[in-house]
């Protein structure tokens, strides 16, 4: 009898732990689920009677389209300032961001030895000048020597021959001078715009070689937007037509005109160079993004006003009126033009909303 009992008691500890786990299971599930906790019947929240509200009918718009098209602020007037000569830097005048005119000296270069050559050059000038007064003289006086037949005719061509050759000596050394005031001329380094100094290359005592940059220059004044435009949208453009240049660093939408097309299209992209010229804006600066709005035709769209769109968080959404309530719906939402609201998706043409009262 006792060996039966506790086979007995046996058996129902091991049916007793997998009861009593499966039972705590069954509970928490529950629990989780809100079966413990008071629910309330979903409903539709009544208006406020306290709230002036207003609604309108969806309806369907036919709207001019832009497609954004990535630019970059570019300068029509920008130079790179270089040496004709293999000099040392004496002195640059200029630094990043200094504004400068047409003229202004930027970079002078050591001209010691270039000095020297002018004066030399000025000096055989004098000499031949002198000379070349010498043998007119001789030149004037055998003339007349031949008209009293004193002199024969190889002597007097042989006095012009002297003359003439006087002459080409003269406008030699009078070339030679010019060639050296210019080359003097080479250090001194002048801007040759009115603008601004964008960046050096170079320091002084540095040596300057020929073409190599020492400075960059460009006008602010000339400043526009140049874009890469597919070529479906770029052939229905034309020059001097007028174009939205979006500036989202500082936030402006400017009005600018198409004033160059390059007539040949990029063969890797298939898309043509459009340069848009702006108005003077002193935050613009060269290297800047900005977005070109091109004309991409005519869709038709639902449009509602701006008041009329809620968010939460990263979700927009409308208040529908279905069987005289507001209902709260999700929508995506497009562009914003001129307080209006272009709807992609969660409203159809007719549907009333609810638009709060101005």
């Amino acid at each position: 009898m006792n060996t039966k009992l506790k086979a007995t008691q046996k058996h129902f500890k091991q049916w007793l732990l997998p009861i009593l786990a499966i039972a705590l299971l069954a509970l928490t599930v529950a629990w989780l689920a809100g079966a413990f906790s008071h629910k309330i019947a979903p409903e539709v929240m009544p208006i406020n009677p306290t709230v002036v509200i207003k609604t309108m009918p969806v309806k369907s718009s036919s709207v001019e389209t832009f497609e954004a098209v990535p630019a970059s602020i570019t300068a029509k007037q920008a130079t790179i300032i270089s040496s004709r000569l293999l000099a040392r830097i004496d002195e640059i005048h200029v630094r990043s961001g200094d504004k400068i005119k047409q003229g202004d000296v930027l970079i002078t270069l050591e001209s010691n030895d270039l000095a020297s050559q002018v004066i030399e050059a000025q000096e055989q000038v004098n000499a031949t000048k002198a000379r070349n007064t010498e043998i007119k003289q001789n030149f004037q006086r055998a003339k007349e020597l031949f008209t009293k037949e004193m002199i024969s005719t190889f002597e007097l061509d042989k006095s012009k021959a002297d003359y003439q050759s006087s002459i080409a000596q003269l406008t030699a050394a009078q070339q030679n001078l010019q060639q050296a005031k210019t080359t003097l001329s080479y250090t001194t380094l002048r801007a040759p715009i009115n603008g601004k100094v964008v960046d050096r290359f170079a320091e002084p005592g540095n040596t300057a070689q020929p073409g190599n940059k020492l400075l960059s220059l460009y006008n602010p004044l000339s400043l526009r937007v140049e874009a890469q435009v597919r070529e479906q949208l770029a052939v229905k453009l034309i020059v001097g037509q007028s174009i939205k240049v979006i500036l989202p660093v500082v936030d402006k939408t400017l009005t600018g005109q198409i004033e160059e097309i390059v007539p040949a299209a990029n063969t890797g992209s298939r898309t043509f160079l459009i340069k848009v010229s702006l108005p003077y804006q002193d935050t613009m600066l060269p290297g800047m993004y900005a977005k070109l709005l091109i004309p991409a035709g005519r869709v038709t769209k639902n449009l509602i006003p701006q008041n009329a769109v809620h968010h939460v968080g990263q979700l927009s959404f409308v208040r529908v009126v279905i069987d005289n309530q507001p209902q709260r719906r999700f929508v995506r939402i497009g562009e914003v033009n001129n307080k209006r609201v272009s709807i992609i998706s969660g409203l159809s043409e007719g549907e009333v909303i609810v638009v709060p009262a101005t």
